[in-house]
């Protein structure tokens, strides 16, 4: 069995969205052909208990500019983490940087950054669901303390329930 680390979760910091701004700006100037750079993830969610960690979703004009925008993330020393959930989404990790950031390159038009969004919006508007996705996260994390594979995939269904919820325009 593979170590991982553990499933740290915290309570919701108010300085999460100024790092995101901070965090914005050094990207913006990096990366001037980002079409938009949002907060996604639950630091992104006002008094939702999360991951130390502020998720960043980067949206390029196409395929062809995520080569440049990569070598430009590794000059900056962003750890690469593969191209993930199967829909062009290519993931860096900076631990270097309090606090860390995880960076996500993709395509306009991503489906999962489409998804993200819709997620992020709904629980901001629906703080009924975000509380009930707060207890879920604090039960998952406790169960799978040392397995974040398990965590991520045991909220799935939750999330992927909120996902139509807010695309289909139900309450």
């Amino acid at each position: 069995m593979t170590m991982h680390r553990p499933v740290e979760l915290v309570n919701y910091d108010r300085e999460w969205p100024v790092a995101f701004q901070r965090i914005r700006a050094k990207l913006a100037a990096l990366l001037p052909q980002a079409l938009a750079i949002d907060h996604v993830g639950s630091t992104a969610i006002p008094d939702m208990t999360a991951k130390p960690l502020i998720d960043i979703d980067i949206v390029l004009p196409g395929l062809e500019h995520i080569e440049s925008a990569t070598q430009v993330l590794l000059s900056e020393n962003y750890e690469p983490r593969g191209n993930r959930y199967d829909d062009q989404v290519w993931a860096f990790l900076s631990r270097d940087s309090l606090p860390a950031e995880r960076v996500y390159l993709c395509p306009v038009g991503n489906g999962t950054h489409r998804n993200r969004l819709a997620f992020r919006d709904y629980l901001i508007a629906h703080p009924e669901a975000a509380g009930e996705y707060a207890a879920l996260k604090r039960r998952l994390a406790a169960e799978f303390k040392m397995d974040g594979d398990r965590y991520t995939a045991e909220k799935r269904e939750f999330v992927d329930t909120i996902v139509t919820r807010a695309l289909t325009g139900g309450g």
